[in-house]
């Protein structure tokens, strides 16, 4: 299954459970561009397809921090867009990262952007201060579709 496949089976298992699951609304083109040109990169398609159809989400639990605004902060993007920003005044963060997702115990979950497949996908991997020391971040999935979709299916089916 293509990254976009496993988004658009993402969208379907938390659209099917919204007792346990929540988003934020999809983004319009003129925002996604908007916040890649803020991070500098472009968006791989599964991540674009993501942020298209619910912006960011939360799973019974498992929380991937997309992007979206908020009335009280405006015309701010927030989620990966901020949260990138803010790990990047850490000059041991790599700045090819963005972060998608925090990993509840220091570490930043992200797409690596310095790597693409032949889909064009980055793949995702962990990243916390020591990583340099370990030879770099580890590597969790190829892409961002299908890491999503086992983390949220094992919160929703499994939890």
């Amino acid at each position: 299954m293509s990254g976009v496949e496993s988004v658009a089976a993402l969208v379907r298992l938390l659209r099917a459970h919204p007792d346990t699951c929540r988003w934020t609304g999809g983004l319009g083109p003129a925002d996604l561009a908007r916040a890649e040109r803020e991070l500098g990169s472009p968006f791989p398609s599964s991540y674009r397809y993501f942020l298209a159809e619910l912006g960011s989400c939360e799973a019974d639990g498992t929380d991937f921090l997309g992007v979206y605004r908020t009335a009280a902060l405006g015309d701010t993007l927030l989620g990966t867009v901020e949260a990138t920003l803010d790990a990047r005044t850490d000059e041991r963060f790599p700045r090819e990262l963005l972060v998608i997702q925090y990993d509840g115990m220091g570490g930043l979950v992200s797409l690596d952007t310095a790597q693409r497949d032949a889909d064009g996908e980055h793949p995702v991997v962990v990243w916390d201060p020591g990583s340099g020391d370990r030879g770099g971040p580890e590597r969790l999935a190829d892409d961002f579709g299908s890491y999503a979709l086992r983390q949220c299916s094992r919160s929703v089916l499994d939890g």
